[in-house]
Parts: C-alpha cells; sequence; structure tokens
C-alpha cells in the first residue's frame, strides 16, 4: 500500500475495465498488470475484482479502495503540477444518462467544464439502460425514475414536458389529427416496446390505449430525425423539439406528458470534489429544459 504506482495501475483497470486498455494506456505490458493487480490484493487482504462478461469489474474491497485512490491521485497530480492545495481537481467521472439529454443539453456545454476543469476526465455514457451507481457502473447516473436504494442518493434535477410534433408537410400531405383517438389513422413514430428499459418512455399507451408506432428505434435521436423528415407523428421532449423550426406541435392543447431528470450518485462518493464539480455543472446545464 505504500506503492502509489499500484494503485495508479489499479485506477487504470478499474476505469479500463479489462487489463490489455489499461495496458496500453499506461504503457505497460499485461503481465506486469496481472502482477501488480495481484500484488495489491495481497496487500488489501482479498481480490480486487471480480472477472464478469470478459471485464474486470470491482469487487467490495475494490469499491472500498477506489475512493482513496482516487483521493491519492488527486494529490498526487495536484503536487506534481505545484499546487500543494490541491485546488485543480482531477480523476475520472462516468456519467450515465439518456441520449437526447446528452446530445441536446449536455454536450454543448462540455465545453465550459473542460475549460474549468482541464484535469478532470469526463465519460459520458448513453448505452441502451441507465448504468446503475449502486453498482459502480457509474458515478453520477440521471435516471427517469427515483432508485430507492439506500446506497444512493437522488436528488430532482429538472421537470420536462414531451408533446407530438410532427412537420407541416405530413400534416398537410395526412391531415391534422383532431383528437387522441385519431392518432390510430396516422403514421406513429416511437420506441421498439420489446427494448423500453424505462416505464417512463411508454408514451403511446399513456396518450391513448391501442396506438402503435409504425416507424420505430430504440435511438430519441433516430426518432427525431424521422418525424423532421416527414415520416409522421411522434413524441418529443420539448428541449429537442423547440430547437428544430421544421417540427410544429400537434394537439398541443390535449396531449402533454410530464417527466422529471433524477440525479443519481452514490452514498460513498456524494461529496467528494471530483462529484460535486460535475453534478453543480449539470444543474446549470439543464437550467430552463422545462
Amino acid at each position: 500500500m505504500r506503492n502509489w504506482d499500484d494503485l495508479r495501475i489499479f485506477l487504470a483497470v478499474a476505469r479500463a475495465q479489462k487489463l490489455a486498455p489499461a495496458a496500453r494506456l499506461l504503457g505497460v505490458d499485461v503481465t506486469t498488470v496481472g502482477r501488480r493487480l495481484a500484488r495489491l490484493g495481497e496487500a488489501m487482504g482479498a481480490p480486487l475484482f471480480e472477472t464478469i462478461g470478459g471485464e474486470r469489474r470491482l469487487s467490495e474491497t475494490g469499491q472500498a479502495l477506489l475512493l482513496h485512490a482516487e483521493t491519492i491521485e488527486t494529490a498526487v497530480l495536484a503536487a506534481s503540477e505545484g499546487d500543494p492545495h490541491g485546488s485543480a481537481l482531477s480523476g475520472h467521472v462516468r456519467l450515465s444518462l439518456a441520449e437526447g439529454l446528452a446530445t441536446h443539453v449536455v454536450a454543448p456545454g462540455v465545453a465550459r467544464f473542460r475549460a474549468a476543469h482541464p484535469q478532470l476526465r469526463l465519460d459520458l455514457i448513453t448505452a441502451s439502460g441507465f448504468l446503475n451507481p449502486s453498482k459502480r457502473e457509474a458515478d453520477i447516473a440521471v435516471m427517469l425514475a427515483r432508485p430507492r436504494n439506500r446506497q444512493l442518493r437522488a436528488a430532482r434535477l429538472a421537470d420536462y414536458r414531451l408533446q407530438l410534433y410532427a412537420t407541416d408537410e405530413y400534416l398537410d400531405a395526412h391531415g391534422v389529427p383532431g383528437d387522441a383517438a385519431a392518432l390510430g389513422e396516422h403514421a406513429l413514430i416511437g420506441y421498439v416496446p420489446e427494448h423500453i428499459h424505462a416505464v417512463e418512455l411508454d408514451y403511446l399507451s399513456e396518450i391513448h390505449d391501442g396506438l402503435v408506432a409504425r416507424a420505430r428505434s430504440t435511438s430519441i435521436n433516430v426518432q427525431h430525425a424521422m418525424i423532421r423528415s416527414g415520416a409522421g407523428i411522434g413524441i418529443l421532449p420539448d428541449f429537442i423539439a423547440r430547437r428544430d423550426e421544421r417540427l410544429v406541435a400537434v394537439l398541443p392543447g390535449q396531449v402533454a406528458l410530464g417527466r422529471t431528470f433524477w440525479l443519481v450518485t452514490h452514498e460513498d462518493t456524494h461529496a467528494t470534489p471530483r462529484i460535486e464539480a460535475v453534478t453543480g455543472w449539470l444543474r446549470e446545464v439543464v437550467v430552463g429544459i422545462g
């Protein structure tokens, strides 16, 4: 435990989740990485990782070590840059969030975040489903439902609204539906039902019984592209649709859905400087999306 270099290797594997990519990043061979991890695990008295699906996932011991290792990393990097007070944040934050929010709201604010924290590495994860902080898959998650887990801290990040949208060209060609029931006569665009990872995304069943999308995608950005091309009518968050001049609201006085983004962090790490830096920035970039 007195060897910082072993902790540096541990952090690289924890972030890459595989030995080979971590070894390439560190400029050493895989054998060296494996040997150093084994030595560190012996010093801790238990394995630091479990191999699941070809990936190295932190064990309970590894999770306990992670916070301390990142604290040491920040201090080492600050000292190497001549900052004895550690004011320059460093380290790595994995942020799991919805693709639409990431693309249209969060990504445009990354430049400002990078300017404020150039030494802090930020990953935006938009895979289907949300990575879970309780399993250490992510440091922060922006979720559609508030989790019920004592290991997690959840706070309301932002409320937002969704409406039906289409193009004028589509409505001129196919007519404007008079009510929600009439939507069944139109080409609807939505999610692939068997790939809906949160009930909050099942919009059509909430609007009217029996509505079925004829063009579907697991991606909200693809749905947006289909709607703006004139392929049909679909539900979009206002924070996406209002930026697109080609789109007009359909049944605006009759159909509107409300949803909430929840900011979720782990109880053990929510107050660390790197996590607070990212959550503070997120609260700034989502202002006005409702």
